[in-house]
């Protein structure tokens, strides 16, 4: 089982039979109130009908189409809707299965964007400390998760180097957004610049809030400087927008919420509300231009999945968009933040916090460790949540919530009492 300690599993198991709304159910019957969207995914809710709907009707009428040299009029149809909805420089989309693929491809438009503008030397890539990417080879070398990293040194690619967090618990402890000291981290990468030179590095990439490492909120003015710099020496800049994208931080993209527009952008989760897997990369014009730029005939970019802009997963994300737009949840999301926000922040003072982050509809509860059993008490504060109806997730010592966009202030209410009633119980 993925990221899951499998022997623990295997003597406790904890299965779920169905889902609906806010709720999943176990197998043994009982609702828990989901705090985490299923996995940073299902900001529509579960078994949204209309979804349910679009993907019932598609799987019976094409249930597959090849992408290459054929497409669906879907496709094309959902390309468009997405490029409405994103900073308007990007303006062409390639579909991807998942998170770790659109980061892959991502990568690899960056190193065909440079090598048909004359520039193939510019072959490395710079992330960042805690970020995470997924799991292909490219995601974890860009990535910044020593656990994600140190089983697989060995195949990383070449030539990448890291930026530094943005965690500085010493002064922003406990800030609510944006944390207000910070920006000059960006600023290292005028260091790594000069000692790798510009003219080698093909992108920066990072998520806008880095979010699996424990909701690590970006300093104001720290991405508008990452995009100065990047614009400064021609790298591209490159958001990792799988779990930030669709409502997550109160507007369709991060991008939009901080006011910094990237030269790609990678999407997945939220595409579909995470009925079916699917991904995107969003790609800035001038870039496409440029990878169309040779012979009139032949293959410009070899690269794809067999299920690029799968039909039924196509289905479900213009459904998933069409249910963000008419059900106005994005706008819900901006308008519940500071609702959640206060919530969130009423953990302040209760036992082993240490800090709490948040924006938008997304917060991390930090916890002081346990001596010499790091990871511990987070995990026994899962366990008394959903043991108590609530689902929260983990990430190292901290609590994320995610909750759907759909949730009610009641139930932001009903899974913070759990929290705390759990940091109560937990030694």
């Amino acid at each position: 089982m993925p990221f899951t300690p499998n022997r623990y599993f295997k003597q406790h198991p904890l299965l779920l039979e169905s889902a609906a709304g806010m709720y999943y159910t176990t197998s043994d019957g009982r609702q828990i109130l989901d705090g985490i969207a299923g996995l940073w995914c299902c900001n529509a809710g579960h078994c949204h009908p209309r979804i349910v709907e679009a993907v019932r009707e598609q799987v019976g009428r094409l249930d597959f189409a090849m992408s290459f040299n054929m497409g669906h009029r879907g496709v094309f149809s959902l390309a468009n809707e997405l490029i409405a909805l994103v900073p308007d420089n990007l303006a062409n989309v390639f579909f991807t299965n998942s998170g770790s693929e659109a980061v892959d491809t991502a990568l690899k438009i960056a190193l065909a964007y440079h090598r048909a503008r004359g520039e193939p030397q510019r072959f490395r890539f710079i992330g960042r400390e805690r970020g995470y990417h997924g799991v292909g080879f490219g995601g974890i070398s860009v990535g910044g998760i020593v656990t994600n990293r140190k089983a697989f040194a060995s195949a990383m690619l070449p030539g990448v180097d890291h930026l530094p967090h943005t965690h500085d618990p010493r002064r922003n402890a406990f800030s609510r957004g944006q944390p207000v000291y910070g920006a000059e981290f960006a600023d290292a990468l005028e260091g790594l610049v000069a000692l790798h030179d510009a003219s080698t590095i093909a992108a920066v990439i990072v998520e806008p809030v880095a979010c699996s490492t424990g909701v690590l909120v970006p300093p104001k003015a720290y991405l508008d400087r990452l995009r100065a710099i990047c614009d400064r020496h021609g790298i591209l800049l490159i958001f990792d927008e799988v779990i930030t994208a669709f409502g997550r931080t109160g507007a369709a993209f991060a991008a939009q919420t901080f006011g910094v527009r990237p030269d790609l952008i990678t999407v997945a989760k939220g595409l579909t509300s995470g009925v079916i897997p699917m991904g995107a990369v969003l790609v800035d014009g001038r870039i496409y231009e440029a990878c169309m730029s040779g012979a009139e005939q032949g293959i410009e970019f070899f690269h794809g999945y067999t299920y690029s802009g799968h039909p039924v997963a196509t289905a479900a994300a213009r459904a998933a968009l069409a249910v963000y737009r008419d059900e106005g949840l994005f706008e819900r999301a901006a308008a519940l933040a500071p609702v959640f926000a206060d919530a969130v922040h009423s953990l302040k003072g209760a036992p082993h916090v240490i800090d709490i982050r948040n924006t938008g509809l997304i917060a991390g509860i930090e916890l002081e460790p346990r001596a010499g059993a790091a990871t511990a008490r987070t995990m026994d504060v899962f366990r008394h949540c959903f043991d108590n109806g609530v689902l929260v997730r983990t990430t190292g010592d901290t609590l994320a919530l995610t909750p759907a966009l759909t949730i009610e202030p009641a139930q932001i209410g009903q899974i913070v009492d759990a929290l705390g009633k759990a940091l109560r119980a937990v030694a």
